[in-house]
């Protein structure tokens, strides 16, 4: 099993220095995944209509490290907001990072808010 580069770092709301403006909601897919570049990161962004929130974390899986997390399935255990990788069902926290079955390194998360229709991901720079 490898380890996520230091490149990702999870970010909490008070941290954040810089909000990058990822694209209009309507570019978003509604209940599934899209990727965006930030500097040299890449993020994955999810919508969750039935919750209206959103979310985003590294589009890297740690397992494999394969920019993949963008293309994931999206679903929720035990009320957690979770995606899972497409290649090899690791499934991942989208409020925490943690992984939710088995023992992958946990991956970044980081905030996100809509204002007049603007998607925004948080960064600490």
């Amino acid at each position: 099993m490898t380890t996520t580069p230091p490149l990702y770092t999870s970010v909490l709301p008070t941290d954040v220095t810089t909000w990058y403006r990822a694209g209009k909601t309507t570019q978003f897919p509604i209940g599934a995944g899209a990727t965006i570049k930030y500097g040299d990161k890449q993020v994955a962004v999810f919508y969750f209509p039935r919750q209206e929130k959103w979310y985003a974390c590294q589009n890297l899986c740690p397992h494999k490290l394969e920019n993949v997390l963008g293309r994931g399935l999206i679903g929720e255990q035990d009320g957690i907001p979770k995606v899972a990788c497409p290649l090899h069902k690791k499934t991942f926290s989208l409020t925490t990072g943690e992984n939710l079955n088995g023992d992958c390194p946990a991956v970044a998360v980081y905030p996100v808010k809509v204002e007049y229709d603007y998607v925004y991901v948080g960064f600490s720079d």
